[in-house]
């Protein structure tokens, strides 16, 4: 049976994060991908411009359209930026009983324009934090999630992912790519204990869109199968290769892109 996973997220006029990333690194890593349109930006290297959200009722159709055809084996859910969205795809989760959910709490893109509006995030806690089978917060959106300081250390890191599991999350990949030190590790938090993922820490400002990358690149691994801690070794692998191989592109002239298709290209 074909592997599908679905991305609800914003696009990325650029195509270097968003929806334009997930389908990417789904067809990378031989998944199919269908999508849903939550927000659409004006975008590229240098920043973010414009934000249109999508009515909620039409990533409501959107969703009904996908889920009642396609045998989604996956979901990944991106930029939400206002509360109505969230509602939205929280109802439809629950509607058509969509599993391996994998949640990118995004609120600040690459560039530094804030993507989720500050009277989303407890929305986003309430409603999508005990939904989702996997959330991958950053360093920054850790923080903003527990509203406290960022973690420098990755006793802090795990120490935030523990309260992210006690505010309802079912486990929690806390990304260490915004700390220093010549490796960048993640951790992986569930109830049964930590697992550390690491890479060496490339020097490139070729960085747009590693974290929606990620999180699809889970979503992949568990659209085929794979158990939560394989899906994400396979995913922290294939985006330290993206990162590696990024300055092999010249796209834009601010922050470009990682390279999705670096193993065929």
């Amino acid at each position: 049976m074909t592997p599908i996973a679905v991305t609800v997220a914003g696009s990325d006029s650029s195509g270097g994060a968003g929806i334009q990333a997930d389908l990417k690194t789904f067809s990378a890593l031989g998944v199919y991908g269908a999508s849903v349109i939550a927000a659409l930006t004006a975008q590229n290297t240098r920043g973010v411009t414009a934000i249109h959200d999508v009515p909620p009722e039409f990533i409501a159709a959107q969703i009904d359209a996908v889920f009642s055809d396609l045998a989604v084996t996956a979901v990944k859910i991106g930029m939400l930026s206002v509360p109505a969205a969230i509602v939205a795809v929280a109802a439809g989760l629950d509607q058509h009983r969509a599993h391996n959910i994998v949640l990118d709490p995004v609120m600040i893109s690459t560039s530094g324009a804030r993507l989720l509006a500050p009277e989303a995030v407890d929305t986003l806690i309430r409603l999508l934090l005990p939904r989702a089978d996997l959330i991958t917060p950053n360093l920054p959106e850790a923080a903003a999630l527990l509203e406290t300081s960022v973690a420098t250390t990755e006793a802090e890191m795990r120490g935030q992912g523990e309260a992210l599991l006690a505010r309802g999350a079912r486990a929690v990949l806390i990304k260490g790519g915004h700390a220093e030190g010549a490796e960048s590790a993640d951790l992986l938090v569930t109830r049964d204990g930590v697992t550390r993922f690491a890479s060496p820490r490339v020097a490139t400002r070729n960085t747009h869109g590693t974290g929606c990358t990620l999180s699809s690149a889970v979503a992949a691994g568990l659209a085929k199968g794979r158990d939560l801690a394989a899906a994400v070794g396979e995913a922290k692998d294939y985006v330290a290769a993206a990162i590696a191989a990024a300055d092999r592109l010249t796209i834009g002239t601010g922050f470009g892109p990682v390279h999705h298709f670096h193993r065929w290209w």
